[in-house]
């Protein structure tokens, strides 16, 4: 990565981006070479502003973003770079699972692995140019077995429920109460084995599982997946090493961790069914305020738990806080919890999903929660979501969960030695931003600033109320944490 920094650094002084996973790395040896990132709140915004630069200077265009949804959010400017012929270099992540080479091709934008080789033909055809920067992540062997046999024999079988197996919730709870095994979910599925007798409830599997459910996933010696994805999120700190993964699921395998696929339920004989200790699923309560005077994010929605009422549907845009409403918000049952952006590691969606929830909810509470770098990025449709409540006689409740900060981020690489300029976001009052739209809301500093919140919620009546909750960086979710 040195070596491309040292190439961008020798054909331009000015780089325009949002950082990401993807580009990272670059950020921190540009920094390190003399060339800050210019940073905006949306990566269509980097190759806009590059575009804008040279337009006003003549001078080479200079854009970086992350991978995925960093470079897809990208494309509409870099569409419009190639059809204005702007000599622009975008330098973007890249990642398996998404053809980044023929999205850019689809765009009619050159793709180059050499930086120099990249501006120069930028400059001498007047084009965009793309360089991607290689992110891998590495991907074990898989092997396969005898699906019935292994499950019959486990000594501590898990069956894990995502998504893809609502619609046969009777099939599952039944081969669980057969093999007498333990059970989990993904956060999507929260509630699906709420109720069911003869089995073990671990809660959500992964990174927001609590920590003695944790380790008891982690002594799953045959582990059955029914429509989980098994993402990164699922997967952080959730099953031994040498557990054998099962996924069931008419795409599987999802994930390299995966030993066996199939298609349908297996049949079995039924398990020992061996009476195992029940495990304590609360999480850390929080220290109130943190020690830099900020609120702790698990107090707050641990108060939010108690105050919200039970019919209600949460919906989160992506970014770090996300770990937050899953572990510490309860849900009557699956489809309760709308994550976005988990799939494509996205941030920006939260206000335009929670428009399609709010038409969904009836009756229910709308509970939106985002960060304050995802919910920049989705401003323009904080308006639609007061005007949708508006129209529909419904309740919103937005939590912003506000750290100044894209929180993932300063997690990820701030102990790296990337810049902290680039992660950080000036303090914005939501409450006031979203006040101009109509919405009523509070700045929430203590626990004790929720109280007009408590009130609206206990009367029952319709709108929208935005608490602007200013959280500690200090507090890192377990799914984050250093290991």
């Amino acid at each position: 990565m040195h070596r491309v920094a040292r190439a961008v650094a020798a054909a331009t002084d000015t780089v325009f981006g949002l950082m990401g996973n993807g580009n990272a790395a670059l950020i921190r040896e540009l920094a390190e070479l003399g060339v800050p990132l210019v940073t905006v709140r949306h990566e269509a915004a980097a190759v806009a502003a590059a575009d804008a630069f040279h337009r006003a200077t003549g001078r080479l265009a200079a854009a970086t973003t992350t991978y995925g949804p960093g470079f897809s959010n990208a494309l509409t400017p870099l569409i419009d770079a190639a059809l204005s012929r702007t000599p622009l270099l975008l330098l973007a992540g890249s990642c398996d699972g998404v053809d980044h080479e023929a999205l850019a091709a689809a765009c009619g934008v050159r793709v180059e692995q050499d930086v120099e080789v990249a501006v120069e033909y930028a400059l001498r055809e007047s084009v965009p140019v793309v360089v991607f920067l290689p992110f891998h992540r590495p991907l074990p062997d898989a092997n396969h077995g005898d699906v019935s046999r292994r499950l019959e024999d486990a000594e501590q079988p898990l069956i894990l429920a995502g998504r893809g197996a609502v619609g046969r919730r009777d099939e599952v709870v039944a081969l669980a109460q057969a093999l007498g095994a333990d059970v989990a979910t993904t956060a999507p599925a929260k509630g699906f084995f709420h109720g069911v007798d003869g089995v073990r409830d671990l809660g959500i599997c992964g990174g927001f599982a609590a920590p003695a459910a944790r380790q008891a996933m982690r002594s799953a010696d045959v582990v059955l997946a029914v429509g989980a994805s098994l993402n990164r999120f699922t997967l952080k700190y959730s099953f031994g090493a040498d557990a054998h993964v099962i996924q069931l699921d008419p795409h599987a395998p999802t994930s390299p961790r995966v030993d066996s696929g199939i298609r349908s339920l297996p049949r079995v004989r039924g398990g020992a069914g061996k009476q195992r200790p029940p495990v304590h699923l609360a999480h850390h309560p929080g220290e109130g305020i943190c020690a830099d005077g900020r609120l702790d994010p698990r107090s707050l929605f641990t108060r939010l738990n108690e105050v919200l009422p039970r019919e209600r549907i949460i919906v989160t845009d992506g970014g770090h806080f996300i770990a937050w409403p899953c572990m510490y918000l309860d849900v009557p049952g699956p489809d309760h919890l709308v994550l976005v952006g988990t799939g494509f590691e996205s941030i920006g969606l939260g206000f335009g999903s929670a428009v399609g929830v709010i038409e969904a909810a009836g009756n229910r509470l709308t509970v939106l929660v985002t960060g304050d770098g995802g919910g920049l990025m989705a401003l323009a449709d904080a308006e639609t979501v007061l005007r949708r409540v508006e129209a529909t006689g419904g309740r919103c409740l937005i939590v912003v969960v506000n750290d100044a900060a894209y929180g993932a981020e300063v997690h990820q690489y701030g102990w790296q030695g990337v810049p902290e300029e680039a992660m950080l976001i000036p303090e914005v009052d939501f409450t006031a931003v979203l006040g101009a739209f109509g919405a009523r809301g509070s700045v929430v500093r203590t626990l004790e600033d929720l109280r007009e919140a408590e009130k609206w919620l206990a009367a029952g009546g319709s709108g929208t109320w935005v608490l602007d909750c200013r959280v500690s960086r200090t507090v890192v979710a377990p799914y984050l944490a250093r290991d």
